[in-house]
């Protein structure tokens, strides 16, 4: 099994929290860091925009990123969000094993 660290920007602390614990709760996710805030400058529809956002740090196996990322957009305010999974190349096999625990759907 293969894993990724998803990276999800959101716009308020409320928000990220709820989607981090539904993450959980419906195990497409182990572990979701939530960071304070961070100052976010992009390009959106011809303009330059600035924004304060909250941004998730997800782990969760490559194999639950497609329906990780249909549960975001469906429960997401923003129009595009951010959803950008990583390839975890190496980690501890103790911590690899304990996501492959925790997101199993056997359990």
């Amino acid at each position: 099994m293969g894993y990724v660290v998803v990276f999800v920007t959101c716009p308020d602390r409320k928000t990220t929290q709820r989607i981090a614990e539904e993450l959980i709760e419906r195990k497409l996710a182990a572990c979701v860091n939530i960071t304070t805030e961070i100052n976010s400058v992009y390009f959106w529809q011809g303009n330059i925009e600035k924004d304060t956002e909250y941004l998730m740090i997800i782990k969760t196996s490559e194999e639950l990123f497609e329906e990780l990322e249909t549960f975001i957009k469906n429960n997401h305010p923003y129009t595009v969000p951010e959803i950008i999974g990583i390839p975890i190349v190496k980690g501890s096999k103790e911590y690899l094993d304990w996501i492959d625990q925790t997101v199993s759907r056997e359990q």
